[in-house]
């Protein structure tokens, strides 16, 4: 049972806690995966600057991160293919829970991983303090949106105050402007410089098979309404506004409705009002959410999906009443794409595939599954498996 986040810190817990942080760790699982001093790098102090502008001393290279979130892995392992356990402390269950065919490709190749520490909480959320402090991290990895919730309670200061640096990273907000620092901030601490720039450079040159065509050929740009996270809830009609899969939708050539009425990354517009745009196309995102949504409408993709399965999901989006009369429903131009590449360094996979969709003939050489499975071979623990989108129109 994970305690809730601590509000008030009492002089004698903190006492506590900090003589645990000095003590002699006992054999255990952390133990077992941290390099044995006389063979680990030697560590130096280095100051850098996260997602959020701070400026934060800490010593490099880590060996012990605290994932605020269990997606963040999917970085962490591409900068450190070989054995990325070696440098985690612990992690939040959502990987777990939210892209359970990822996890099972993962804990097949690290058996171990099963016996990482785990936490609850939801994304804005925090791993609570007592845990964080429990665990000895070199360094705690939070998302950008936790900046509310840390602010409130005092965790980076009460972390600081027994020396537990906090880093912000960011996939989520400003995935287009905070990917890129972000591989280049974790490649930094974990000493894997060079690895962080081959995978910027892959990136990059992935992108820029669809930004280049897009800014060559000008075509028209249709009209794209990217339901948000299909099938979690029954909800209509969650979206995106000119962050995110909304900028994705732009990069790869249509237009994002949602962004013509909402301001920030997130939102919902009401089922007339997606009428009313009369989208040309509609882009569902989604994933299985068995362990949220028992038997939900969700579309489970991610890798090894069940395509029959996919597509069969997929056909319910088209009785939702938001899509009534619309051109989307009459060309049946409807496309479910795995959620994940809204928090994960692989979005550039997501502009190829919305690429492919609303501009066929010019993209028509283009395969994210083969960018997506060259990504693996060159940076990934595990093998590709497709089953990342689905379409009703071949």
């Amino acid at each position: 049972m994970i305690k809730p986040a601590i509000t008030l810190f009492a002089p004698l817990l903190l006492a506590t806690l900090l003589s645990c942080l000095v003590a002699p760790v006992s054999p255990s699982y952390a133990t077992d995966q941290v390099p044995p001093q006389t063979s680990a790098p030697a560590q130096h102090r280095i100051t850098v600057t996260d997602i959020s502008g701070r400026q934060v001393s800490l010593n490099v290279p880590v060996h012990r991160m605290l994932l605020g979130e269990g997606r963040q892995l999917y970085l962490v392992a591409s900068l450190e293919s070989k054995d990325p356990l070696s440098f985690l402390a612990g992690w939040k269950n959502d990987l777990i829970e939210a892209d359970p065919a990822t996890y099972a490709q993962y804990l097949a190749k690290f058996p171990k991983l099963a016996d990482l520490p785990t936490f609850g909480g939801k994304e804005s959320g925090l791993i609570d303090l007592e845990s964080a402090i429990v665990q000895k991290p070199d360094v705690v990895l939070l998302n950008l949106e936790t900046q509310r919730a840390t602010a409130e309670t005092a965790y980076i200061e009460k972390l600081a105050s027994l020396g537990i640096p906090v880093l912000y990273i960011d996939f989520r907000h400003q995935p287009l402007k905070n990917t890129e620092p972000t591989i280049r901030l974790l490649g930094e601490i974990m000493g894997r410089e060079s690895r962080a720039d081959e995978i910027i450079a892959f990136r990059k040159k992935a992108l820029a098979q669809v930004t280049d065509v897009i800014a060559q050929k000008k075509p028209a740009r249709p009209n794209v309404f990217v339901e948000r996270i299909g099938g979690y809830t029954d909800d209509c009609c969650l979206t995106f506004g000119n962050e995110n899969f909304g900028r994705y939708v732009e990069i790869a050539g249509g237009h994002n409705i949602g962004g013509d009425f909402l301001p920030g990354t997130f939102g919902q517009l009401n089922p007339e009002q997606v009428i009313a745009t009369d989208p040309d196309q509609v882009i569902v995102t989604s994933a299985n959410w068995q362990a949220y949504v028992p038997g939900g409408h969700w579309i489970p993709l991610g890798p090894g999906a069940d395509m029959k399965e996919a597509e069969k999901k997929l056909e319910w989006f088209t009785t939702r009443k938001a899509y009534s009369g619309t051109k989307a429903l009459k060309t049946r131009s409807f496309h479910g794409i795995w959620h994940q590449f809204y928090n994960s360094p692989y979005e550039f996979i997501a502009i190829q595939q919305i690429a492919k969709w609303l501009h066929p003939d010019l993209f028509a050489n283009l395969d994210p599954d083969e960018t997506f499975r060259e990504y693996h071979r060159l940076f990934l623990p595990i093998d590709y498996k497709p089953g990342y989108s689905v379409s009703l129109t071949h």
